[in-house]
């Protein structure tokens, strides 16, 4: 889970999370008023990674070239 800050305890320690995010490679997200506005991720230079994370993850595709029905059209809106 990434960890979170407000921006009035990011703000005059930004260094030390940027560090922290690029060491620990987990997210950070910052909140203003206890609501998230940023989200601070480390930089990955390969898609392969990205690709590779991705694998696997679509459970169910049937049938790709098929028409949409209706009623499926109506919750892609």
């Amino acid at each position: 889970m990434p960890q979170t800050v407000s921006k009035s305890q990011f703000k005059p320690r930004a260094l030390h999370y940027f560090r922290k995010v690029q060491e620990d490679g987990q997210e950070l997200i910052i909140t203003d008023h206890n609501k998230p506005v940023l989200k601070i991720t480390p930089y990955r230079e390969r898609p392969e990674i990205v690709l590779r994370e991705l694998r696997n993850t679509v459970r169910r595709y049937e049938l790709p070239t098929e028409p949409v029905g209706e009623e499926d059209w109506e919750v892609l809106k």
